[in-house]
């Protein structure tokens, strides 16, 4: 279960959130289904590969949204799955075509499909601890569902919404009539562009499966009242919704890639099967990620997992930093210098927050930090303005700090600082402690080497090369501490 995070300064009022909301094309005020609690649904990933650093900016938002609604009071159920089936190889059209995904990599590598999954599962769950996301209450496998995605294309069958032909099921795309809503397109303009595989057994080439034949050797299958077969994939993320968050729901969350054809077809499935009510209030898509100016691809070479950065030297605080830095209605631009921007900004606030805790000691905190805590929230419940937010961080730690030069920083101004950063900022963030890890002998001998390298520089006043060292040592992860005429180091 997700830790509880504490909320700060509004007592028992719950403040305005205001999200862009991609079904409506606008921004607006948040309203709960059920005060004070939200259910959200998040598009989780399809484990037949490493999650590389786009997939993972969805992720993050989906976190930073979490973080945000429970930061403001509200109490959030969020459902994140596994997609283990059903995800083809050609998904840009409603009615994907190719192979399953997951099938197609244990043919490749001559192993279990179900073994790939967890592998990539148990990555994808390794990756989010290191990037800080916070686990979701459900993350349930489409494997695990298969019965109730059988049994939403039974009512869908029933209420005249889909057929069954040669043992699969195809959805009616023309009987919904808002099919479209979403994404902005017309059933008119999506037949004249179509890029539809023939298949002479729909009864309209816009028709979609919601469970698909399967071949005598293909890897995953299941019973079905149509005989042996599997899930279609957006039939999956409805029926597990609907199980776990019933109908309707607060917000559902994912890139924006996901728009069309896959949570346009969830609505029209949800609708379908629930009498025409809408099923879910708030659309939140996040914007592609761009690496060094163009599309992420492996043939450019600018193609990044998680796992790639971390081998680089990067850590996994940076890249949540990195990836958060941004709105996430821009298209975000990622780059090594974005890494190191990152990294150096996190070296700064856990420098000032390490000053303004010696200063604070015991002392109780004042309203020096009031305003900002303020601002911070009004300015993360406007649609999650992470950049707006963090220019409120670096401005109070700069008046603090020009305090502190001028030795007129109270104890209880310090403290105020440390609470705002403790109780507002990491609550979201999460950035302030490092990640915690082994330190080699060789590097310990490193680390006191340079640390006598510092007190020498001190000793002879060279204060620049001193605060070059501890610098060099802070970009490290090894924090330095003077206290009483010595120095101490401990890993961040």
């Amino acid at each position: 279960m997700p830790k509880t995070l504490p909320f700060v300064g509004f007592g028992s009022m719950i403040p305005k959130v205001f999200l862009y909301n991609t079904l409506t094309k606008k921004k607006e005020e948040f309203h709960p289904l059920h005060v004070g609690e939200v259910k959200m649904y998040s598009c989780g990933p399809t484990v037949y590969d490493y999650a590389h650093i786009g997939n993972f900016r969805s992720f993050l938002v989906s976190d930073l949204l979490t973080r945000v609604l429970r930061y403001a009071g509200y109490k959030v159920t969020k459902v994140q799955n596994i997609t283990d089936v059903g995800h083809l190889t050609n998904d840009g059209t409603a009615d994907a075509g190719g192979e399953d995904k997951i099938a197609h990599k244990a043919a490749q590598e001559k192993v279990d499909p179900f073994a790939i999954a967890r592998r990539y599962e148990d990555a994808f769950v390794e990756d989010e601890k290191l990037l800080r996301i916070l686990p979701p209450e459900h993350r349930p496998r489409a494997t695990e569902y298969i019965a109730e995605q059988i049994e939403l294309a039974q009512t869908l069958i029933k209420e005249g919404f889909a057929y069954e032909v040669n043992g699969s099921v195809y959805f009616r795309t023309k009987k919904f009539k808002n099919y479209g809503k979403l994404s902005g397109n017309n059933i008119e303009d999506l037949v004249a562009g179509a890029r539809v595989e023939v298949n002479d057994e729909k009864k309209d080439p816009m028709d979609f499966a919601l469970w698909k034949k399967a071949e005598v050797n293909h890897l995953m299958q299941w019973k079905s009242p149509w005989g042996m077969g599997f899930p279609g994939w957006h039939a999956e993320c409805s029926a597990m919704s609907t199980k776990l968050l019933g109908l309707p729901f607060d917000i559902h969350t994912g890139g924006e890639d996901n728009i069309f054809p896959h949570h346009e077809c969830e609505i029209a499935q949800n609708e379908c099967s629930n009498h025409g009510h809408k099923s879910v209030n708030y659309w939140l898509h996040v914007k592609h990620l761009q690496v060094n100016g163009e599309k992420m691809s492996k043939s450019k070479g600018n193609f990044y997992t998680i796992r790639d950065l971390l081998e680089k030297g990067w850590k996994g605080d940076e890249i949540r930093y990195a990836l958060l830095n941004g709105h996430y209605q821009t298209a975000l631009n990622f780059t090594f210098d974005s890494l190191e921007m990152a990294r150096n900004s996190i070296a700064r606030i856990r420098e000032a927050y390490r000053i303004f805790k010696d200063r604070a000691r015991e002392a109780q905190p004042d309203e020096f930090s009031q305003n900002s805590s303020e601002k911070f929230k009004t300015t993360l419940c406007d649609d999650l303005n992470t950049a707006d937010a963090l220019s409120v961080v670096f401005e109070l730690m700069k008046q603090g700090m020009r305090l502190r030069e001028e030795a007129d920083l109270s104890p209880e101004q310090a403290s105020s600082i440390v609470l705002f950063l403790e109780k507002d900022f990491d609550v979201i963030f999460d950035i302030l402690k490092g990640n915690e890890k082994t330190i080699s002998p060789e590097k310990i001998k490193e680390i006191e080497q340079k640390i006598k390298e510092r007190n020498e520089a001190r000793n002879n006043k060279n204060w620049a090369q001193a605060d070059e060292i501890r610098d060099e040592l802070l970009a490290e992860g090894i924090e330095l501490v003077d206290e009483k005429g010595k120095t101490v180091w401990k890993p961040q």
